[in-house]
């Protein structure tokens, strides 16, 4: 590993480079305009291993490091990579994470949770920023970009890509670039750098953040969809794949899949929605579960488009999770004399059928694309683990049995897969702002995947959030972050 350690790095100790580049890199401070140039080469930052150059200083604690990047000359590889990073160590297969700036303007927040684990990525929703930052809270680390109209130092996590990585002090963080071309050299200027160790303010309540995320099945690298500051839950994938539904503050939303300005929808006097919605099979019809009248969760249906609702169960409190591929019935979660049980009734409403009778909770029932069987989530073995049994009650069978809690089964459109939320073994319920899992289970047999790891639970996954090709996965995540202050 070349190494170059000089009293004109500016802000930085040492100029490395990581791995086995095929070309020498280096870095440059320009004192003048306090910009550093640097230059690299090696083939990826990305799988196991990283080959790249990385300007960097050992620090502790909390830190905000932001730049304006710019890369320099015409040509390379579209997927060349400027980053600022956080990295545990000058190996090749370090953890690590980084906000990277690519060739073509891709900006993602990318990490490796183990020494010679993968790398996996969130893609931001946004094209060759003006500025990005990394910040380091404790085991949180995330990406900033410019706050319209605040200062350009301020670290306000505005781009919603989040991820917890635990890395021991002290850490290396810097500049780093990568040609994504072992025979090439890239080069990439850093302006307005400013590296910074920050003070927690323990006096100021966190603020939480939601960031609505999809993941593909096969990468399973994330892109960010929207962030806000609103508390948002339950992604909904419409059946044409243009939009996602999600409820906030009693109300139902539609967000483009492209991105832009969610748009309530009219849902009349239910304005107490819960996080328990659909969209039938059809396209055509909401299902809401709302809580307006009389204070406890009844379903509704109406329009996709908004309009009345129609009070569909007879009883409350009824929380909505499945709708048979048919149309013809929907699957719910009812409290009926102190036990929640799964229920099922016709879509245009009806009497109610109970399936479950064991003692403790069974909840999330979601139906299978054949219209055979529905997936439920039960405690009845001491855990809760994944269950399932024909539409009628009979047959029910246990389908996981692992050491996680495992909530809300939803099969694919395709039937190859099911998706469901896990938490730790020490969780009970499905509280709220907890490190949780999205895993995948193949449905024709074979080990249980992991999609995502991220900070969330309730409002994650609760209703179908599958894309209609079974390809990806809607979900929020969330995070509560702190103000600072310089130390």
């Amino acid at each position: 590993m070349a190494t170059t350690r000089a009293a004109d790095l500016g802000a930085f100790e040492g100029a490395s480079d990581i791995g086995r580049p095929g070309q020498a890199g280096s870095a440059i401070f320009e004192a003048a305009g306090g910009s550093y140039l640097v230059s690299g080469s090696g083939e990826n930052m990305w799988f196991t291993n990283d080959a790249f150059h990385f300007l960097w200083k050992r620090v502790s604690g909390d830190l905000a490091l932001q730049a304006a990047v710019e890369w320099l000359g015409t040509g390379g590889n579209a997927h060349r990579k400027a980053c600022l990073m956080i990295r545990q160590s000058l190996s090749s297969d370090s953890a690590y994470i980084d906000v990277a700036v690519h060739g073509d303007g891709l900006t993602s927040l990318q990490f490796r949770e183990a020494a010679g684990g993968p790398t996996h990525e969130i893609q931001l929703n946004v094209q060759r920023p003006s500025q990005v930052g990394l910040v380091r809270q404790g085991e949180t680390c995330f990406a900033t970009l410019p706050v319209p109209g605040g200062a350009p130092a301020d670290p306000t996590p505005l781009s919603g890509a989040f991820h917890r990585l635990r890395m021991t002090d002290p850490i290396y963080v810097g500049l780093a670039v990568c040609a994504h071309d072992n025979a090439a050299v890239e080069k990439a200027r850093f302006s307005a750098v400013q590296l910074r160790t920050l003070e927690l303010r323990p006096e100021v309540k966190p603020v939480l953040h939601s960031s609505l995320e999809i993941v593909p099945v096969g990468s399973k690298d994330r892109r960010l969809i929207y962030h806000t500051l609103d508390h948002i839950e339950a992604p909904n994938w419409s059946h044409d794949g243009t939009f996602l539904l999600f409820n906030s503050s009693g109300r139902i939303f539609r967000l483009p899949l492209k991105g832009g300005k969610p748009e309530v929808i009219d849902t009349g006097f239910a304005n107490r929605c819960n996080n328990d919605h659909g969209i039938s099979p059809d396209g055509s019809q909401l299902v809401i579960s709302d809580q307006s009248r009389g204070g406890k969760s009844m379903i509704y249906t109406l329009p996709l488009a908004g309009g009345t609702p129609k009070q569909i169960t007879p009883l409350a409190p009824s929380y909505w999770h499945g709708w048979s591929p048919d149309g013809a019935m929907l699957a719910y979660c009812g409290e009926r004399n102190g036990e929640f049980d799964i229920y099922t009734l016709p879509a245009e409403g009806g009497e109610e059928r109970r399936l479950t009778t064991a003692k403790g909770l069974d909840d999330g029932p979601d139906y299978s694309p054949d219209g055979k069987l529905i997936y439920f989530n039960s405690e009845r073995s001491g855990t809760m683990q994944i269950w399932r049994m024909k539409t009628d009650g009979t047959e029910q069978e246990q389908v996981t049995s692992d050491s996680f809690n495992n909530w809300f089964p939803h099969p694919s459109p395709d039937g190859k897969w099911l998706a469901f939320l896990s938490y730790d073994q020490d969780v009970t319920g499905h509280p709220e702002n907890k490190p949780v899992r999205l895993r995948l289970m193949p449905l024709a047999g074979g080990p249980v995947q992991e999609l995502a790891r991220l900070f969330g639970g309730q409002g994650t996954i609760n209703v179908p959030s599958w894309s209609p090709d079974s390809k990806q996965v809607a979900f929020v995540s969330y995070e509560l972050i702190r103000p600072y202050q310089n130390k």
